[in-house]
């Protein structure tokens, strides 16, 4: 099996998004400008192996030019972040870490700063179950007003759910032990930057 530390680089891919009007208004053609960049390549390394493609798209078609041409010639990472947002736009609830967010049917739902750390907690250790005492010392600080001790947690679990609507089982309580987050099919999460509220 080869791993990521025998892996060696054989190439590169470089995509340039240009429409023929742009290239034209330059002063050049892009059948010019592609046969200039593999002359470039090709005067540094004479023996390079090299192959263009100059994407296509319907007339008019929206959208920056570099991302259609991602798209037109199958990048990888583009045709995963079309999938992502193809989910999101179909998804019921969106729970967006960056932005702190949860928007369920197109309406936000109206959560708290601690009822969305809570959840983010949980989201951010998916699958697996969190004990009462970890959640309260991730969530609250010492500073806090109304510190929840490990009987009284499941009433801010219980208001977090009930903001959830239908969706409450997302957060599912683990009789003796904790609370953990199940994804649900309708549920996409934009993950972003955001750190967990004990990471920070």
């Amino acid at each position: 099996m080869t791993t990521s530390s025998s892996r060696e680089p054989r190439g590169f891919a470089l995509y340039v998004g240009i429409s023929e009007a742009d290239a034209r208004a330059a002063g050049i053609s892009l059948q010019q400008l592609v046969t200039d960049l593999k002359k470039t390549v090709n005067d540094h390394v004479p023996h390079a192996e090299t192959h263009a493609a100059i994407a296509l798209a319907p007339e008019g078609a929206g959208g920056r030019h570099l991302d259609i041409v991602r798209m037109a010639l199958h990048d990888p990472i583009a045709l995963g972040k079309l999938a992502h947002d193809k989910a999101a736009r179909e998804s019921r609830v969106v729970i967006d870490i960056s932005r702190r967010r949860v928007v369920i049917d197109d309406e936000q739902a109206a959560l708290t700063y601690k009822e969305f750390s809570l959840l983010q907690f949980l989201v951010l250790r998916e699958g697996q179950t969190v004990n009462r005492d970890v959640i309260i010392d991730a969530v609250w600080s010492d500073g806090d007003e109304d510190v929840p001790v490990a009987r009284t947690i499941d009433v801010h679990i219980r208001r977090l759910r009930s903001k959830l609507g239908r969706y409450e089982d997302i957060v599912r309580t683990v009789r003796g032990v904790g609370y953990r987050f199940d994804r649900h099919a309708d549920v996409t999460i934009n993950y972003g930057v955001a750190q967990s509220p004990d990471m920070i």
